[in-house]
């Protein structure tokens, strides 16, 4: 009886590693092969060309550390982090909100502001790009017309500018994800619980706050981890924008790291730089996660 459990264990094993096989060689050759070799070559001085690849221990490293412009391009990535999360949490909540108490009436809505989320980010780049045109932009087009001139910016050109309208585009786009993510947290609430509530006399905004926002906590911790991530490590639409500039007032680690990698011809510090960028979202990542789940009960809900 024992033999023949201990093959059935072994049989079930055996599968499950058979499964898993697939999606590890993919994880292993194009994340951690990856990672790795950017982290060999941060310790290298190579033009990413040529095959002579000189070893220069920790300078990129040293470099990094003095380099006034990586240290500006990550002031940059945590005020879009701190913007994100302020911003397009709490509006895309309401939204997610309005979508569930308003029933068949804004079913067209719910169409309609998914759009952002599913057009390309170039393309969503492209777009705002000619958008925020000083010259033939639509934004400056309607200032003018409703006799806002004086208020008519170049708004990807000047450096105090460029960062706040990027990260309005950003938050135009992903907006919609994060409605979505609440909009399902919102619709899976037990429906008892509102009619309980508003029966013992509270109000839509005491339901809210009291009762619906503790129950879906997992999933704001969630839509905050994927804020903070995606904005430490974003990159496309930034570069279809601004490429970093004006003066490197929209600079990121992305960019900077392609700039120095692929423009300047400089691979030991371009992957100096990604090297960096990837310890910095991992720890932010796993940071975060501890913060917000501190005093989780083991196995409770959220």
């Amino acid at each position: 009886m024992i033999p023949s459990l201990t093959r059935e264990r072994g049989a079930q094993r055996l599968t499950i590693f058979l499964f898993l096989l697939p999606t590890a060689a993919l994880l292993g050759l194009f994340v951690v092969w990856p990672i790795t070799g950017a982290a060999q070559l941060s310790f290298l001085d190579w033009n990413g060309v040529d095959e002579a690849r000189r070893f220069v221990g920790l300078a990129n490293w040293r470099t990094l550390v003095a380099d006034p412009i990586f240290w500006r391009a990550l002031r940059n990535n945590l005020g879009i982090v701190v913007l994100s999360i302020v911003f397009q949490l709490p509006i895309a909540m309401a939204l997610a909100t309005l979508l569930e108490r308003g029933g068949r009436g804004l079913r067209v809505h719910r169409v309609v502001y998914v759009f952002p989320m599913l057009m390309s980010t170039v393309a969503v780049g492209i777009l705002f790009k000619y958008v925020l045109d000083p010259q033939f932009g639509l934004v400056n087009a309607l200032l003018r017309a409703a006799g806002l001139g004086s208020l008519a910016r170049n708004w990807l050109g000047e450096p105090h500018l460029a960062l706040a309208a990027v990260v309005g585009v950003v938050s135009w786009q992903w907006i919609p994800f994060y409605m979505l993510l609440f909009y399902a947290a919102l619709a899976a609430l037990p429906a008892d619980l509102r009619e309980a509530a508003l029966l013992d006399g509270a109000t839509e905004t005491q339901y809210f706050f009291r009762v619906a926002l503790p129950l879906m906590k997992g999933t704001v911790r969630t839509a905050c981890v994927l804020s903070l991530v995606g904005s430490l490590k974003y990159f496309d639409l930034v570069w279809v924008m601004t490429e970093g500039g004006p003066s490197h007032a929209s600079e990121l680690m992305a960019t900077y790291m392609y700039k120095k990698a692929f423009a300047a011809f400089d691979m030991g510090y371009g992957s100096t730089v990604a090297t960096a960028l990837f310890v910095i979202v991992m720890a932010a990542g796993l940071v975060s996660v501890w913060l917000t789940g501190r005093g989780e009960e083991p196995g409770g809900a959220g």
